[in-house]
């Protein structure tokens, strides 16, 4: 408990330098340089920050531990500081500079910070952007934004303010929580896409409650944990540092994967200063940097709508294994990453993944987002999803859900789903932060966690059979029907006619047609508006027939001495085989298309059952059933929705007869 406080503590005493930092803004909006381009040369000065900070606390430590200074036995302290894996600069460690220290001689400034950047080690100077060359990665882009910033004649400006935070009194947990506010803002005024690059606290520590609830191993046991859209790494950090400090879990591996350069930079330095921490570059999916490893713990917040064309080659070339439930639209590749996760998840493992609704329910039956969804229901992987309140998330004011993934559900939740509703548990920020609004308290993010541990039905949880959310999306072919519920049953043939009239065109002795006639004949009446023109149809025996426009039919002309022939279309149509006519009329039964969503069931003949009893009683014209497609969607709206009570009529007329009452009695 100590502990915790300590960390709470300073994380709180952290937070005065947010202002300060962004107060150095000021020095670039002087300077003309456009508020979305503020992160650009922010983020760069700010890892700068970090890594002196943190070799100075690595200084100290090895003075402690080893008993020994720069001065005392300098290749002996090197060495020791060295192994310690955080990363170098001799100017910081072996000479004792600082960067406050550089801008105090505005006479050798640019000598002294020039030296400065590149004493850092090879890693480092990659990640920074120093001494990059042509076709390197930018990454931070240091040498690139030193020179702007130069040209502007505001270089020992900039540099001196930062050079006035100082993160050395605070350890990793408090730095990253400063860090998590400071790249939230990036993404507010970079107007990045919703929820990509900053996890907020709150849901973090929601995160983390649900993962403490679930991890089997025991805490002396190593713990991996792996984020692969882990964009600077607040979530993973976050989660990691929460399960030491509040969950005891002390031996803490942590693995994760960016693709944005500047955000993998950051992720990348911060690794430094924490033991056992592997940080890789690149596209997640096609790069799979990790796929020889299973993880405990996977927790991912990844990209909302992110199109996945750029690299459609690829991922539809994937040889891993990976995306065995299929692939989604090429419009969102959340399903893609999901299935990522759980490729990556061990046989015992626990993933919290971070979407919006689209996972959810976007995707007809037998579309690739059903089809994957399928996939991971049969499989039994989902042990709940937690709808979040709407404005929780940075950059996004929509409903964002968690889904709980679990490969080895306890035997009482097996073949179940709990769905549970965290919408209205939230407190209003007192100061909006960009799209967030809200946040959800301690004892708010209990409720969940409970719900979620107690596995029973409640206000917030519903626990339903995993077939709950399959369904069949039944085709069948309907027989039209005229307003008697009569339709064409059996073809009348070309040699039951015996004359055609169309409008005042009278065509008789039709099978002596020959070809360019019958074909004449054939292009008019494939040309004819059965609505405008006027269609009689003669049969042999002397019945008349012709065509009405409201019913779609052909019926009698003479309605009183014949029935109607039903719903159906007049064809005809001419051929010829081997120099014979082959000339066809007849009146056919007209016929559409449809489907219908009927509950499924994984016992195929109760599924019979269920889909016999719903065209029984839904469908009423005759029809023929096709094939038969299995999805699975949820909706948590119709779980949840409660009706609006509506008042009684003698309620409303009693209110209203009260209220005239009373203007009575002002106009008396």
């Amino acid at each position: 408990m100590n502990n915790e406080n300590n960390i709470k503590e300073q994380a709180r005493d952290i937070m005065h330098y947010e202002s300060k930092i962004w107060e150095i803004a000021d020095l670039l909006r002087s300077a003309s340089i456009k508020q979305s381009e503020f992160p650009d040369f922010m983020m760069p000065f700010f890892a700068l920050m970090m890594l002196e900070g943190r070799m100075q606390n690595a200084i100290q430590k090895v003075k402690d531990e080893e008993g020994t200074t720069p001065e005392d036995d300098s290749e002996d302290f090197k060495e020791a500081f060295i192994e310690m894996n955080c990363g170098y600069n001799d100017y910081i460690v072996m000479q004792g500079k600082t960067l406050k220290d550089i801008c105090q001689n505005d006479t050798t400034f640019e000598q002294d910070f020039y030296r400065y950047l590149h004493e850092f080690d090879d890693v480092l100077k990659v990640l920074l952007g120093i001494e990059r060359g042509s076709n390197e990665q930018k990454y931070l882009n240091m040498d690139g934004k030193v020179a702007e910033l130069r040209a502007k004649r505001i270089l020992m400006q900039v540099v001196t303010a930062w050079s006035n935070i100082d993160l050395s009194p605070y350890d990793n947990s408090a730095i990253t929580t400063l860090e998590e506010h400071i790249k939230r803002k990036w993404a507010d005024i970079s107007a990045s896409t919703a929820g990509e690059q900053y996890t907020p606290d709150d849901i973090i520590s929601l995160i983390t409650d649900i993962v403490a609830t679930k991890v089997s191993k025991p805490k002396n046991q190593i713990i991996h944990v792996y984020d692969p859209t882990c964009g600077g790494a607040n979530l993973l950090f976050g989660v990691e540092d929460r399960l030491r400090a509040q969950a005891g879990y002390q031996n803490i591996h942590t693995w994760g994967s960016e693709y944005n350069d500047k955000l993998y930079a950051l992720a990348a330095i911060e690794s430094r200063f924490r033991n056992h921490s592997k940080i890789s570059y690149g596209n997640t999916l096609t790069t799979v940097p990790f796929h020889d490893k299973q993880f405990d713990v996977i927790v991912a917040n990844p990209p909302y709508g992110d199109k996945w064309s750029g690299f459609e080659k690829e991922i539809k070339n994937d040889q891993t294994g990976q995306f065995a439930g299929g692939l989604p639209g090429i419009g969102d590749g959340q399903l893609l990453f999901m299935q990522h996760i759980l490729w990556q998840l061990d046989s015992e493992g626990i993933a919290v993944e971070v979407h919006n609704g689209s996972t959810l329910f976007s995707g007809d039956a037998g579309s690739g987002e059903s089809n994957i969804r399928k996939h991971i229901f049969d499989r039994d992987w989902v042990e709940a999803i937690i709808q979040m309140p709407q404005n929780e998330f940075f950059n996004t004011g929509i409903y964002t859900y968690l889904w709980i993934m679990n490969k080895k559900k306890p035997l009482e939740r097996k073949d179940k789903v709990a769905l549970i509703d965290g919408s209205n548990l939230w407190t209003l920020l007192k100061k909006s932060k960009g799209d967030k609004r809200r946040e959800m308290i301690p004892t708010q993010r209990k409720v969940i966690v409970d719900a979620l541990t107690a596995f029973v039905p409640s206000d917030i949880c519903k626990i339903y059979p995993r077939e709950y959310f399959y369904y069949n999306k039944q085709s069948l072919t309907l027989t039209e029907v005229d307003d008697e519920g009569h339709y064409v049953s059996e073809p009348i043939l070309l040699k039951d006619i015996k004359s055609i009239q169309l409008n005042d065109e009278v065509i008789t002795s039709l099978t002596k047609l020959d070809p360019v006639e019958g074909k004449a004949l054939q292009d008019k009446l494939k040309a004819a508006d059965l609505y405008e023109d006027k269609l009689i149809v003669t049969l042999s025996d002397g019945t008349s027939y012709h065509y009405d426009n409201d019913k779609e039919t052909m019926i009698c002309e003479n309605a009183d001495e014949c029935n109607s022939l039903g719903c159906g279309i007049f064809k005809f149509s001419l051929s010829t085989s081997k120099g014979k006519k082959n000339l066809k009329v007849e009146i056919v039964t007209r016929t559409t298309s449809d489907y219908e969503i009927i509950p499924h069931h994984f016992d195929d003949l109760e599924n019979k059952r269920e889909i016999d009893a719903f065209m029984a009683k839904y469908v009423f014209k005759p029809f023929e059933l096709g094939s038969n497609t299995i999805g699975v969607e949820l909706n948590f709206n119709k779980e949840f929705y409660v009706p609006e009570k509506i008042e009684k009529v003698e309620d409303v007329m009693a209110e209203i007869k009260a209220l005239n009452n009373e203007l009575m009695e002002i106009e008396l």
